[in-house]
């Protein structure tokens, strides 16, 4: 049996992942990825048997990347705000490089569900939610569950990201001015989360 060709089998997956995350082509078809990746479809069928493959192929490596990039600055021996900041920049960076990225994932969590879920390995370390409680102790945050600040931080994040199409349009902004809020949000979202 022939040796698969990574660089091909990479080539579809970068390809695959500027369609979903870039253009948000949420449902393009093998046909469509095949042509943009300059392959065959029959080549794109070898790597992956089939489009549901590549899609999750696709989404979990996303997912581990992201979450390999969060953690390195959850674990981080920084001080807390400064972790914080670090993982809005991290956050922030991500999505607007791929700006689709966080619409394709719910979408897979949403139509695959649990069986999606058990396989992804992202936990944000018991470290770093105790050390959220040692700032609620220190009454640098508003007390209350660590899960809730985790939620508050990342809702603040991703909502308006999720949502600029429609915040582009409703409030005329084009994508330059979109760009700007959403570097004016780093600052923003720091101060909204401490009390000092």
């Amino acid at each position: 049996m022939p040796t698969k060709d990574t660089s091909t089998e990479q080539l579809i997956k970068e390809t695959a992942k500027r369609i979903f995350f870039t253009e948000g082509r949420l449902h393009a078809t093998t046909q469509d990825i095949a042509d943009a990746a300059g392959v065959n479809r029959a080549a794109l069928h070898y790597y992956f048997r089939s489009r549901d493959q590549l899609i999750d192929t696709v989404f979990q490596e996303a997912m581990q990347a992201l979450s390999q990039r969060l953690a390195s600055v959850m674990e981080s021996p920084s001080p807390f705000r400064k972790k914080i900041e670090e993982l809005i920049e991290v956050f922030l960076a991500d999505m607007v490089a791929y700006p689709y990225q966080e619409t394709f994932m719910v979408t897979q969590l949403n139509t695959l569900g649990h069986q999606l879920i058990e396989r992804i390995h992202i936990n944000p370390t018991n470290s770093f939610l105790a050390e959220v409680e040692r700032e609620m102790e220190k009454g640098t945050l508003e007390k209350m569950n660590p899960i809730h600040f985790l939620m508050n931080l990342f809702s603040l994040l991703s909502y308006p990201l999720i949502m600029a199409p429609l915040y582009c349009q409703f409030f005329g902004l084009s994508e330059t001015a979109f760009k700007q809020l959403m570097d004016e949000r780093k600052e923003l979202i720091s101060r909204l989360l401490f009390k000092d």
